[in-house]
């Protein structure tokens, strides 16, 4: 967590020398109270000073602002180099001090994500804000429900489930629903397609998210190479057709979207230290304990900042987190595996999310809000086979580069 590492003592004797040794700078403020039960009170500011100063200075007469003059007994406060870090103090301490009302404070609300309900007997793919470990496959987070259904739209044009909340009693007499009629579903309400047929139609969906759309296109890249290898040509346009469709539909699929137990980067952000770098590690979609990166130490060092990236990291990350997902057993046959794969059993055991700390929604909120933020400070990057070191230290070295000078403004040569 990151604590406060600011106390002073709040003297109405004193209280010049008090409002002079606050700094006027960007951070978290706590007032504590000088009744023991008391409840303290926290926010956030641009300016730690004109904060302390506008909730301690006696007020003006007639006014209704919060005053606690008479109340607090001393303030706690941390300085912060970014928005990022300073939401997420926020975040910890208002959940420790208020954990009945911390998120009407910080106005967190679940992040969108799509989710595949695999416990249905015909499961299908829809937009969602709630998260629970129900052995179903989540993807995400996106900007907003309407980045999601915009996303999901047009991926789900791509495969023939179905989209409809009735219950499916698979009754030859049913009508059927619009998607069937146009050939855009297989129509298990109606007898349309066989269980097994459905079951593949659902497999292909999971694989593409948990590939995020790389498996289609590779799928169809090879289609297209082999229908060309053997001179059918109206077979490659058709091919080429469909992965341009493919192509369009993963167009905004944006980078922090992924199966949330493989959403694992790290996020950097400028410290309130001068030449320093504080590394926010996301495992498998939770916030871990920050790593700070003071270059003017590390440089007499004797360790590379490679090797102490690599001591915080590679510890904390179980690279076979995804073992227990994909069974245990020795495989007998390749064919076996995608046979029991392409099973409702198989893609809970491969794809169900069976863990979901009470934090993982709250967290998935905090990034998701920073992510799509505009301006965005910061940089994330993302792990795939390996964490990305060679990138972090040079994102490290551009965030920590001079900022330019506005446009226009730029220094003459001297004479």
């Amino acid at each position: 967590m990151l604590e406060f590492d600011c106390s002073r003592e709040f003297d109405l004797a004193r209280e010049e020398e008090f409002f002079a040794a606050v700094p006027e700078s960007a951070g978290i403020l706590l007032l504590e109270m000088r009744e023991p039960h008391a409840h303290p009170h926290i926010v956030r500011t641009a300016d730690l000073r004109r904060a302390a100063e506008r909730l301690l200075r006696p007020p003006e007469p007639g006014s209704k602002r919060l005053n606690l003059r008479r109340v607090a007994a001393r303030i706690r406060y941390r300085l912060t180099g970014s928005k990022f870090e300073q939401t997420l103090t926020l975040y910890h301490h208002a959940r420790a001090n208020f954990p009945d009302r911390y998120r009407d404070l910080l106005r967190l609300r679940p992040a969108a994500l799509l989710k595949v309900n695999l416990r249905n007997e015909y499961p299908r793919c829809y937009v969602t804000r709630r998260l629970a470990a129900d052995e179903g496959f989540y993807f995400g987070p996106f900007a907003s429900r309407r980045a999601a259904d915009a996303f999901s739209e047009g991926f789900l044009d791509l495969f023939k489930i179905r989209r409809c909340q009735i219950k499916i009693r698979r009754d030859p007499s049913f009508p059927g629903c619009i998607y069937s009629e146009m050939k855009m579903c297989l129509a298990p309400c109606f007898a349309g397609c066989t269980k097994q047929e459905y079951d593949a139609e659902v497999g292909r969906v999971l694989e593409t998210l948990d590939t995020t759309g790389a498996a289609l296109t590779a799928k169809f890249e090879r289609e297209r190479e082999a229908a060309s290898e053997a001179l059918d040509f109206e077979r490659a346009a058709a091919l080429h057709k469909r992965l341009e469709k493919v192509s369009e539909a993963l167009r905004g699929l944006p980078d922090l979207a992924r199966r949330v137990e493989d959403l694992d980067a790290v996020i950097l952000q400028r410290a309130t230290q001068e030449k320093t770098i504080i590394v926010f590690p996301l495992r498998a979609g939770i916030l871990g304990e920050p790593c700070f990166l003071n270059f003017a130490e590390l440089s007499s060092q004797p360790r590379s900042v490679e090797a102490i990236l690599r001591e915080r990291l590679e510890p904390q990350i179980n690279t076979d987190k995804h073992r227990s997902n994909r069974g245990t057993e020795p495989e007998t046959s390749t064919e076996a595996a995608a046979d029991r794969e392409a099973t409702p059993a198989g893609w809970r055991v491969r794809y169900g999310l069976r863990a979901a700390p009470p934090e993982l929604a709250e967290h998935l909120s905090l990034v998701a809000r920073w992510f799509y933020s505009k301006p965005r400070e910061g940089e994330i990057l993302f792990r795939e086979d390996d964490w990305p070191y060679r990138r972090i230290l040079r994102a490290c070295g551009r965030l920590l580069a001079p900022a330019a000078p506005p446009s226009g403004e730029a220094q003459k040569p001297s004479a």
